[in-house]
């Protein structure tokens, strides 16, 4: 393909997304395929000789389309929105044209620098303290990474390292690995999987916190008393993730109550807000973000509620040290004359892998094409639109909610045993005209509404309460028979 069939292929691959995009409420939300349908739609082998641009392009509709489940159809409600925006896929394809692989600040200026400008745009717009900014002259900063689970991971290990280094300190005679075996984390039993797979990566033990039975936080109470047993016992408590906005039903920890906790106990605090925290650019949200000055990072995702393309992970460090510190390896290929300077960061000493794309990109044409009174609105809008179906809820007494609405997040469930709720889902999922994932509160079967799509409206909220209630009376009838 050379640069003019690449101009006019280009023109028609926007014309093919926008119009995918315009009309992906047409498709059936969930595919009705059987695992490893794809296998026999093509040749066992690559072709030995090139094919044509229109024979692939037939084939996304043959082979992949069916296989799609539409998360950006104003029917998908389930996991947790998976932003999309025209200014964010404009970017990558700029970031996909660069190239650069911006693991230093030689490999590609821009990429550093501006990943460190849109860090502290967004650290303005949440009014986090001062110190997670890098500025000029700050101990702190922002680094993109791919998911919460690597910020999650990273601050993990950072820890990990802070508190060996502090034990040995104290105790030159004690090794690593002695101090590894009494190293206790500590996160909520409502908190993402993640945290717990970042435990078992970092070779730590990993405590789950059990949560109030209303509002599925944590409780400084009962941490604190967790943590001065595992003291007394002699173990060394060092870390503690804090979830604003769980997975399973947007609960919110009160990090204002848990962070001095933390800091009178030298445990890192990590709060992850992954879906939650881009909220907090609106002035009535930012009072859940109130102690965040206790933290140690902070992590949220862009690429969720943001309208950044996936993949972008905003993390914030307190003191960046803590971070590099732990990671910083220095072959000769890889070091510049500018590195000691004090003015530069190479991010490759922030994250797991080498190499990271131009994805800073993303979030500039976004802040800057919609502003942040527009993001503002798009995140009210989604609130308002999970409102609105937690009163069509309330008003059907077949239901009830299980867990306070405070996003774009309603849990709820028909009144009854768990084996009727999940009979529900079974045919919500086997229609295919909405997609809902469930979660467990407190031993019961919930069901998970969310607002994910930029595009949708309150006619689809509307649309997918009439599906839901016909397929309730259906089942409810089988039921009775």
């Amino acid at each position: 393909m050379n640069a003019g069939e690449f101009r006019r292929r280009g023109k028609e691959m926007v014309d093919f997304v926008a119009d995918y995009l315009e009309n992906v409420e047409q498709r059936p939300v969930y595919p009705d395929v059987e695992p490893g349908y794809l296998r026999s739609l093509i040749p066992t082998e690559a072709p030995l000789e090139p094919e044509t641009y229109e024979e692939i392009m037939k084939d996304v509709e043959r082979v992949i389309m069916p296989g799609i489940t539409h998360w950006h159809s104003p029917y998908f409600y389930a996991y947790f929105p998976a932003a999309s925006s025209y200014p964010a896929m404009l970017a990558d394809m700029l970031c996909g044209a660069i190239g650069c692989i911006g693991f230093s600040w030689a490999s590609s200026p821009a990429c550093t620098e501006l990943e460190t400008v849109m860090l502290d745009w967004l650290g303005k717009m949440l009014q986090l303290p001062e110190s997670f900014l890098a500025g000029t002259c700050g101990h702190g900063g922002g680094v993109i990474q791919g998911t919460a689970s690597e910020a999650t991971l990273m601050s993990l290990l950072a820890a990990r390292c802070k508190a060996v280094r502090r034990v040995q300190s104290m105790d030159p005679e004690k090794s690593e690995p002695e101090i590894l075996i009494k190293l206790v984390a500590y996160t909520s039993e409502q908190s993402h999987s993640s945290v717990e797979r970042a435990g078992l990566i970092g070779g730590v033990t990993m405590k789950k916190i059990p949560t109030d039975s209303r509002t599925y936080a944590v409780t400084g109470e009962l941490l604190k008393k967790i943590v001065e047993k595992d003291k007394e016992a002699g173990l060394i408590p060092f870390y503690f993730c804090a979830t604003l906005g769980t997975t399973a039903s947007c609960a919110f920890d009160d990090i204002s109550q848990l962070g001095p906790i933390c800091n009178e106990h030298n445990m890192w605090m990590h709060v992850d807000a992954a879906y939650a925290g881009s909220a907090f650019i609106c002035p009535e949200f930012r009072p859940l973000l109130n102690g965040i000055e206790f933290a140690d990072s902070f992590n949220l995702n862009p690429h969720k509620w943001l309208l950044v393309n996936f993949d972008c992970s905003a993390m914030w460090v307190k003191k960046r040290q803590d971070m590099i510190g732990a990671f910083k390896v220095e072959p000769l290929y890889l070091r510049h004359e500018n590195q000691e300077s004090g003015l530069v960061t190479d991010y490759r000493h922030w994250q797991i892998p080498l190499g990271r794309r131009f994805r800073s990109l993303k979030m500039w044409f976004v802040f800057r094409m919609y502003g942040l009174h527009g993001l503002q609105a798009h995140i009210r809008k989604q609130v308002c639109l999970a409102k609105e179906f937690e009163s069509l809820v309330r008003a059907d007494q077949r239901f009830e909610i299980c867990a306070d609405v405070i996003m774009g997040l309603v849990c709820f469930r028909l009144k009854g045993s768990n084996e009727l709720n999940q009979n529900l889902l079974k045919r919500i999922t086997k229609n295919r005209e909405i997609h809902l994932v469930p979660c467990y509160l407190s031993g019961r079967f919930v069901l998970r509404f969310a607002i994910c799509s930029r595009t949708t409206e309150s006619r689809h909220i509307r649309e997918a309460w009439r599906h839901m209630t016909q397929l309730t009376f259906e089942l409810l009838q089988d039921s009775v028979q």
